[in-house]
């Protein structure tokens, strides 16, 4: 059974303040001017001042997100891989076929053709971008392959230990967003090079959570959060990808998926481990509060206070602002901090 989310919202706290007051329902003739109390009220509290914020808490994974397969077009034989957990970067090797190595490359176009002297297009630009990355120069980056270019492609096959042609084959190649951390190795050596060869993460630590599909309005992408470790400690993060499809499980409510990514500091030794991610809404500062249970539903419309004063009681009627943390932010003519109300035993 997965752990469930630990909600704080304005919707709970005013579902909570109706029904409490349906049972108290009193009229502002009964007692608005401070008249004995035959019966004081069973318990009180006090008005107090304090930043009242809206909270949502959901139980999380810190990992590497979820592992996807990476896909060789080598012909040949497994000669050579990474081990897992191994991370590859831009021009570093992802496994070697027939002992040739097949490469990364940072981009989002994948490798569809062969390129070289003449051929242009966006997959060209790629091509470029990386190679002035890796450290080679001479040509302009653009959308043009040129003489110059197959130069520069020449020098970087000789570093590779590959046949200076100036042509780059897609066979030796992969491309993706960013550098890659191998998950779990899916061939062995000596298997056949084309084909899912490991399944790979990203390199930076993320946060993963699985979302309540009805309690995830706040689970944007750019939304800011608080992760709490398991040590005590906490780092800031942001909602980067939001799923768009709620995954349903049998008997549990269905979830969307969220990643995280890690702000500031990194997480220290800790590489996987369960967190608590929270995100701050909706916030009131330096505002007046009662806990949401004080609050009295009044005959003639909305909501009220049972002010208690040297052995008096009277109501007071109160305009109420947000719901947080059990408690709700109230307005009123003559409402001051450390006010003593009415409490329900």
């Amino acid at each position: 059974m997965s752990r469930r989310a630990r909600t704080v919202a304005v919707a709970a706290a005013a579902a909570l303040a109706l029904g409490g007051a349906a049972a108290v329902a009193v009229t502002l003739d009964d007692r608005s001017s401070g008249t004995p109390a035959a019966d004081l009220p069973p318990a009180t509290t006090t008005v107090t001042r304090q930043t009242l914020a809206t909270s949502v808490t959901v139980d999380g994974e810190l990992g590497f997100g979820t592992p996807v397969p990476v896909v060789s077009k080598a012909t040949g034989t497994v000669t050579w891989l990474p081990k897992a957990g191994a991370v590859v970067r831009r021009g570093g090797t992802l496994l070697r076929a027939d002992d040739r190595p097949v490469v990364l490359l940072f981009g989002i176009l994948p490798m569809y053709r062969q390129l070289s002297t003449g051929a242009e297009g966006p997959d060209v630009e790629q091509l470029e971008r990386n190679l002035h990355k890796l450290g080679y120069d001479g040509f302009t980056v653009d959308d043009e392959f040129t003489a110059l270019t197959a130069k520069a492609v020449r020098r970087w096959q000789k570093k590779l230990g590959l046949r200076e042609t100036g042509t780059v084959d897609p066979a030796w190649a992969v491309v993706a967003n960013g550098a890659i951390r191998v998950a779990k190795l899916t061939v062995r050596l000596g298997a056949p090079a084309t084909g899912e060869v490991f399944s790979g993460t990203g390199a930076a630590s993320v946060v993963t959570a699985d979302v309540d599909a009805d309690a995830a309005d706040w689970a944007r992408e750019g939304a800011r959060v608080s992760i709490a470790l398991p040590d005590g400690k906490k780092i800031a993060g942001q909602v980067t990808f939001v799923g768009t499809k709620a995954d349903p499980k049998e008997g549990e409510t269905p979830t969307v998926p969220v990643t995280i990514s890690l702000a500031g500091r990194a997480p220290g030794r800790l590489r996987e481990a369960p967190v608590d991610v929270t995100h701050t809404g909706e916030q009131r500062k330096d505002v007046l509060t009662v806990p949401v249970a004080a609050l009295l539903a009044l005959a003639e419309g909305g909501y009220g206070l049972e002010v208690v004063a040297d052995g008096t009681t009277r109501y007071l009627p109160v305009e109420v602002g947000l719901f947080a943390d059990g408690r709700a932010e109230v307005r009123a003519d003559g409402l001051t901090e450390g006010l003593t109300v009415g409490m329900p035993s």
